[in-house]
């Protein structure tokens, strides 16, 4: 998808500077990385209800931490176990219900597991930062790729 004018799921205005708490919607999610080649490459994944390049993400359970959350929705989407190595910008929009929602983004590296297609993405490819931010659907996964160089 090269329209990057639109916003994951297709969500409008951007709300910069909201804190995730007070977002009617909470999700976590991770930029997983790897080392490769002598350099490094990111999980990008491929989600066919909206046939869109993005970062594994999901909601918040209820009761569940940030950080679990983001680990959690890592593995049940990729396969990959991670550790968390920084928290990276939060990201807000208006989501398809017009609903607020902040993402909370970590940061990770991938040190076990094996991605298998499933209900939620049908691919997942590594790929070097550049390639990347010519792959990823949306604006501000182009700014999560350059806070994670």
């Amino acid at each position: 998808m090269d329209d990057r004018s639109r916003e994951d799921d297709a969500g409008v205005n951007m709300l910069s500077g909201m804190d995730p708490e007070a977002a009617e919607v909470k999700a976590a999610g991770g930029v997983v990385s790897r080392r490769a080649g002598g350099g490094v490459e990111l999980a990008v994944v491929h989600r066919p209800r909206y046939d869109d390049w993005s970062f594994p993400k999901g909601k918040l359970d209820p009761g569940e931490g940030w950080e679990e959350a983001a680990l959690r929705e890592v593995w049940e989407e990729t396969g990959l176990r991670c550790r968390l190595l920084c928290e990276l910008a939060p990201v807000g929009y208006t989501d398809r219900k017009g609903r607020a929602k902040v993402v909370r983004y970590w940061l990770m590296e991938a040190h076990d597991g094996v991605f298998a297609a499933n209900d939620e993405v049908d691919e997942l490819r590594w790929l070097p930062p550049e390639e990347a931010e010519r792959l990823l659907s949306y604006p501000h996964d182009l700014e999560l790729v350059r806070a994670a160089r």
